[in-house]
């Protein structure tokens, strides 16, 4: 991932301390209704890596069988496929298939370019059309859905927005990801959009990048989070942030959160597994979960 991507010198400067949480959020949280455990997951963007043979895929493993060997590794996917390829209900069940042997795994597509970046959210019924009978046929192991306006989506493009997601179907849970600077430099602009988000149900997607730390707006319409985590190749300060996250994450938890959904990004992807690991092991230590964290083959654990 190239977003909020610094220079060595600019990552040095870099203040990354998490905002405090909006009103918007401590309202959401207290007005949650939650009897249940915390639902956490992580996961990362693609399961075809290949620089993740021989680290966490066996050697020689065949790109066909990657994503095999990425669910016995991780309980989720942010599914970035599908942003560039609305693909058909065949397809989708293959993958669906292959996720059978993990129990808890969940696929969380991206809306297609061709909807959000294209078409801009406008004509574009028929394209939505398309991308959900595709994944609907995730069936049981469809996580939440992730809608990305691009950076140069612009709130006067608000009507648009409001329009779309008025339009979309309601039973299956969705996050909406914003960029352009307007969004978050004038606060009418985004109190209104987050307050149609808290209206229509719709969460509010996270992104923590060094480069634009103004897309950190800690506000979560809905007691659910999707937070997008771009590392710096494993940088000391990659897991300093973590664990602001792992406290952070911890008091939503004590205020009402209901679901953590957290992706790892780095510029160069080889090194997402092994922050996605801290990542697992410091939530199940704060949490006292029980995720299954990512094996590796250079520690000569067997699968």
């Amino acid at each position: 991932m190239e977003f909020g991507r610094v220079t060595p010198e600019e990552l040095e400067l870099a203040n990354f301390a998490l905002p405090p949480d909006t009103a918007l959020t401590i309202k959401t949280l207290q007005e949650s209704k939650n009897d249940k455990p915390l639902q956490v997951h992580v996961g990362c963007a693609k399961w075809g890596r290949k620089e993740w043979v021989g680290q966490i895929y066996p050697p020689k493993t065949k790109d066909a069988n990657f994503l095999d060997e990425y669910v016995k590794h991780f309980d989720c996917i942010e599914l970035n496929a599908t942003f560039y390829n609305i693909y058909s209900p065949e397809i989708i069940a293959k993958w669906r298939d292959k996720a059978e042997k993990n129990s808890e795994f969940k696929f969380c597509p991206k809306f297609s370019q061709m909807i959000s970046h294209i078409r801009r959210l406008k004509n574009a019924d028929e394209l939505t059309t398309q991308y959900y009978k595709g994944i609907m046929a995730f069936g049981d192991k469809l996580g939440p859905l992730f809608l990305q306006l691009g950076d140069n989506y612009t709130p006067k493009s608000f009507p648009d927005v409001k329009t779309y997601l008025e339009n979309l179907p309601k039973d299956v849970p969705l996050f909406l990801e914003i960029r352009h600077k307007e969004w978050f430099s004038v606060k009418e602009n985004s109190d209104q959009l987050f307050n149609l988000l808290r209206e229509l149900n719709i969460g509010a997607v996270i992104t923590d990048a060094t480069g634009r730390r103004d897309v950190v707006h800690m506000n979560l319409p809905t007691p659910h989070t999707f937070i997008r985590f771009v590392g710096n190749g494993l940088h000391p300060t990659d897991y300093a942030r973590v664990d602001e996250w792992v406290d952070r994450i911890t008091q939503w938890k004590e205020m009402g959160l209901q679901s953590v959904w957290f992706f790892m990004h780095q510029h160069d992807e080889q090194y997402s597994p092994k922050l996605a690991d801290y990542v697992v092991d410091e939530l199940n230590k704060r949490l006292g979960l029980s995720l299954k964290r990512p094996y590796f083959l250079d520690k000569g654990e067997l699968f």
